[in-house]
Parts: structure tokens; C-alpha cells; sequence
């Protein structure tokens, strides 16, 4: 029998993009920060899943709402991710950045590398967790350069800071 804890600890290695996840319940915003975001399907339907953990708080409201927006992140959003993150700082989560409404209502990021909103297509339960299926309705591709926020052993980075510690160990 494998371990949870060796499980978590192997799945950490995994590096992964970082995802502000969000929802509008009675025209109050909710969301979470996720790793655990995949393209399902481009045609004929762009479609999205999201694995959710059942303990989350937004877990719930998104199953209530019918919709949801994955915003990734880029570098400059660390902060947002931590406040994302941390039930401590829930009262900052939307004051420090700029979002708006595309279809759905669920808050998009403005400054994310791209938001997608989703309306609950289907949702598959498996252990702890809910997969929760979205069709993409709207999308916001916003201009600019692509350097993502990733998740990998435990903690937030970047592509950017990978790279530039690798420019002094070249051949």
C-alpha cells in the first residue's frame, strides 16, 4: 500500500502552473488558488477540469453557482497566489488586483496570462477530491509576455528565476 504522505511528497516534484480559481454565490466573490487545472477538450467544445478538494470552501459555492473562472498566473501575481492561498488573508483576496466580469459573472483576473470561464458541465466524484468539468463560454487573452507562476517542491516560482540560475551553469 502506497503511503498518502509519500504520495504528496513524490507529487511535489511535479511542477505545475498556478491557477486563481473563482466564482460569483450572491454576488459576493469567492475562490482558491489550484495546481490541479487541465485542458480536457479544444473541439467541439473547449473544456476545462478542475480538481477540487471537498474541505475547500469554495468547493460548495462552485457546485451552487453552476460556473467558475480559471485565471493563470504569471510572475508578478506571487502575491495574489499566497493571498489566494492562506484563509488569513481571504479579506484581501479581490482588493489588491483588478478583475471583471466576462460571461458567467465569476470574477476574471485582468493581468492574468488568461482567464477562462466555465459553466459546470458535469462533475465526477473521487475520494476526497470532486472533479468539477467546465465549458469555456469566454475567454480573456490579454497582450504581453508569457512568464508563468509555477508550483513545484512546496513553493512558489518561476520560469524566469529557473532560467536566469541556469544562464551561470551553461558548458
Amino acid at each position: 500500500m502506497i503511503d498518502p504522505a509519500d504520495f504528496k511528497q513524490g507529487m511535489r516534484r511535479l511542477a505545475a502552473g498556478v491557477s486563481v480559481i473563482t466564482t460569483l454565490d450572491e454576488g459576493q466573490p469567492h475562490g482558491f488558488v489550484a495546481t490541479s487545472v487541465t485542458s480536457v477538450a479544444a473541439d467541439p467544445t473547449p473544456t476545462l477540469l478542475v480538481c477540487v478538494n471537498r474541505s475547500v470552501s469554495c468547493h460548495d459555492v462552485i457546485d451552487r453557482s453552476g460556473s467558475f473562472c480559471v485565471n493563470l498566473l504569471g510572475e508578478p501575481e506571487v502575491e495574489l497566489a499566497k493571498a489566494f492561498s492562506s484563509s488569513a488573508l481571504r479579506h484581501a483576496r479581490f482588493s489588491t488586483h483588478e478583475w471583471r466580469a466576462l460571461t458567467t459573472g465569476a470574477p476574471a483576473l485582468v493581468g492574468a496570462l488568461a482567464s477562462f470561464d466555465c459553466e459546470l458541465a458535469e462533475k465526477v466524484s473521487v475520494h476526497s477530491h470532486t472533479i468539477f468539468l467546465g465549458r469555456v463560454v469566454a475567454i480573456h487573452l490579454p497582450e504581453g509576455p508569457l512568464h508563468p507562476l509555477i508550483y513545484a517542491g512546496g513553493q512558489f516560482d518561476t520560469l524566469g528565476s529557473r532560467a536566469r540560475a541556469l544562464q551561470g551553469c551553461a558548458p
